[in-house]
């Protein structure tokens, strides 16, 4: 079970993404800060695989967290929580260790990815600003990189990318493939992983690039 924090100032906030993770089965919220401060006070007692972090908070915001972090934590993963994606933000907070950037509203499949990924060592970017941002400075492999991943898709995980590039929901690709909304839900998520991209939007300008719709 994935030990998480959440830091952020607003209580609803908190518990919604709480839910959402909890509800996956696989990670467990084991203490809500309020600001940064709170959260290096609960460092001290408790250690999470992952801390999700809001920017704009009351007392400490995240940015000076980030700094304590660092000194002090400096295994610490972190994945910052914001609605703003600044490149000049993202850099800094990059620059002081944070591991991945998330928008408040993602889903629940992309929040829990993302927190994978982040366990395994890796980063996770949710917007193409954000990504080509940290490409550029580290020097790795742009999104989509030089190989062609077309081969590593099975003929039904192809069509039912066609449907989504075409901007089908999961239940009309459910009813159109006679396959329930949640098979195609593991279809997507399989998509998003085999292909590295982050959300829908990746997914379909990677069926545009391809050629699978127009």
């Amino acid at each position: 079970m994935i030990k998480i924090i959440i830091t952020d100032d607003h209580q609803m906030v908190a518990e919604g993404l709480k839910n959402l993770i909890e509800s996956s089965g696989e990670a467990k919220v084991v203490s809500i800060a309020g600001n940064g401060q709170e959260l290096l006070k609960t460092l001290e007692i408790v250690r999470p695989d992952v801390v999700l972090m809001d920017i704009d908070m009351p007392v400490m915001n995240g940015i000076d967290a980030m700094m304590h972090i660092q000194k002090k934590y400096p295994d610490q993963k972190v994945i910052i929580l914001s609605m703003h994606e600044e490149s000049s933000m993202v850099k800094k907070l990059t620059n002081l260790g944070a591991k991945g950037f998330l928008f408040k509203n993602s889903d629940a499949d992309e929040l829990l990815i993302a927190i994978k990924r982040v366990m395994k060592g890796g980063t996770y970017f949710t917007s193409n600003i954000s990504l080509n941002l940290i490409n550029n400075k580290l020097g790795i492999e742009t999104e989509f990189g030089m190989d062609d991943k077309k081969s590593l898709l099975t003929e039904r995980e192809i069509e039912i990318l066609k449907l989504i590039a075409e901007g089908l929901s999961n239940k009309e690709i459910g009813d159109q493939l006679f396959i329930s909304h949640r098979t195609v839900d593991t279809h997507r998520t399989n998509l998003m992983k085999k292909l590295d991209v982050n959300n829908i939007a990746g997914l379909i300008r990677y069926a545009i690039k391809q050629g699978f719709v127009r």
